[in-house]
């Protein structure tokens, strides 16, 4: 019953990392899921936010990411209580969903779709880290190419994310992603047939 932190910075490939787990019969949870499930309206989580950082709610009574994010982002402490707010929620409801998974079969892939494992420390008790890993330049073209970003743009959104070192030092496996679907399916195929030896 392995329980598998998959990590990755923004354009990485890590969400096709994620989908080509599932279609192994992996049981993948997704923390970005969480986070926004856990700041949904009427939520503890999100009155807490409304306390510490005023009004940030769109007009539906959601939370206004970007208005949020402009308040945080470059400010290391107001990003820290916002973490603290959000961080044990998001963990609480992910080690629900862990121990559910192993619950319906004790012999499940439990795949744990998580961007920020290194800006957290890479704390858990995770029997594998894999990390979906292209360089720099082509994150950059991924972004420019299918999100319209301009090349600076890009470029600041990959720098404020934990260096591509500090995640590769946390893996105990390392998915390339830059070359074709093919290869990077090939790579999974490789790992998934390790941990059926394993099971």
């Amino acid at each position: 019953m392995p329980l598998i932190a998959l990590t990755g910075g923004i354009a990485s490939g890590k969400s096709t990392v994620a989908k080509m787990f599932a279609d192994r019969g992996a049981v993948v949870v997704d923390a970005d899921a969480i986070v926004r499930e856990v700041q949904a309206p009427g939520s503890a989580v999100l009155a807490a936010i409304v306390r510490e950082f005023g009004d940030v709610l769109r007009a539906d009574g959601t939370l206004d990411r970007a208005a949020l994010g402009s308040l945080v982002f470059g400010h290391p402490e107001r990003l820290a209580a916002l973490n603290a707010l959000v961080h044990p929620a998001v963990r609480a409801e992910s080690e629900r969903r862990f121990a559910e998974a192993f619950s319906r079969d004790p012999a499940a892939v439990v795949v744990y779709d998580v961007p920020l494992l290194a800006e957290a420390r890479g704390g858990g008790a995770w029997d594998l880290v894999v990390v979906a890993h292209a360089p720099e330049d082509v994150r950059v073209r991924r972004l420019v190419e299918t999100r319209g970003s301009s090349e600076a743009d890009a470029r600041a959104r990959i720098g404020s994310q934990a260096s591509d070192a500090d995640r590769l030092a946390l893996a105990d496996v390392v998915v390339d992603t830059s070359t074709t679907l093919d290869e990077t399916r090939r790579q999974l195929d490789e790992l998934w047939h390790r941990l059926s030896d394993r099971r």
